[in-house]
């Protein structure tokens, strides 16, 4: 008999019309490829918007981080009307705050800073599933 792993869900802002939905994808890639390549998969919103049963179903059944590029939190308020309330969200334009001189410019190819703010975007998403992962091994459902 296999044993499942437990994984985390990122959900990631699928807008193109600003650059922080750029990095949010790139941040999520990041996470997914090099980070945490074990414990996370992605969940398509796009999909996940348009009924998708397998991606809904994915959300109610692991925890899942919502990765949204502005304060719309589009990621956030999709996965909580199809699925339930996300375990966290992250959200691109808050982290910039912390970081006043990584800004996000470009919907295309990133600049060295760009790609900086992305990595940071990336090692927050990673420390949440880290949390997530752990609350989970203790029994705890919060």
């Amino acid at each position: 008999m296999a044993i499942v792993k437990d994984k985390v869900g990122v959900v990631s802002c699928s807008g193109e019309d600003l650059p922080e939905g750029t990095i949010s994808r790139i941040a999520t890639r990041i996470v997914l490829e090099k980070l945490r390549p074990n414990d996370t998969v992605t969940i398509c919103l796009p999909l996940f918007l348009a009924g998708s049963e397998d991606e809904r179903a994915f959300a109610r059944v692991f925890p899942t981080i919502a990765i949204d590029g502005c304060d719309k939190r589009c990621a956030e308020v999709g996965t909580k009307k199809y699925s339930g309330k996300p375990v966290a969200t992250i959200v691109v334009s808050e982290i910039m705050q912390k970081y006043p001189y990584l800004k996000a410019k470009s919907r295309g190819k990133l600049s060295a800073k760009e790609k900086e703010l992305a990595l940071k975007v990336a090692e927050e998403i990673a420390a949440k599933v880290d949390e997530v992962l752990e609350r989970k091994k203790r029994g705890d459902s919060n």
